[in-house]
């Protein structure tokens, strides 16, 4: 994990993490949490006839994992107030149970609040499969505190 400060970052800097392989269990527990058991993430004869032939991790467990993944890359020296949302999040391709996925953060820019004691990072984060193609992407900015 790297530590950053506010006045460190700048645009276009990319933090990579490590990559983690998607489980079986990782399934079946998002799928009892969120309580969709729809047959192309549950039924493999089902999803074995549709258009990806397995079954399909979901994709709000992308946006889960990505945000839970990028917490533990870049450590911020300057307190963290709060995330302030996803914007512009986009499934870009399937998840699939055995893919290992890393993800990549990218500095897009940085500004004070008119209060003068807090820093809004913007950032893209991307989940990247071992394929090296981003299967999710989206905008998550934080709010740090300064001074």
């Amino acid at each position: 994990m790297q530590t950053v400060s506010f006045d460190s970052l700048a645009a276009g800097q990319v933090f990579t993490g490590p990559g983690r392989t998607l489980t079986e269990t990782d399934h079946q527990l998002f799928m009892m949490l969120v309580g969709d058991w729809h047959p192309i993430h549950a039924d493999e004869a089902f999803a074995r006839e549709s258009a990806f032939g397995r079954r399909v991790m979901h994709g709000s467990f992308g946006v889960a994992l990505a945000m839970g993944m990028q917490a533990g890359v870049i450590e911020f020296s300057d307190p963290i107030v709060g995330a302030l949302g996803l914007r512009e999040w986009t499934f870009k391709g399937p998840l699939f149970i055995g893919d290992t996925v890393h993800v990549e953060i990218e500095i897009l820019g940085k500004r004070v609040t008119s209060r003068g004691d807090r820093g809004i990072v913007q950032r893209r984060l991307k989940l990247v499969n071992e394929a090296g193609e981003a299967v999710q992407e989206g905008l998550a900015d934080i709010m740090v505190g300064l001074g």
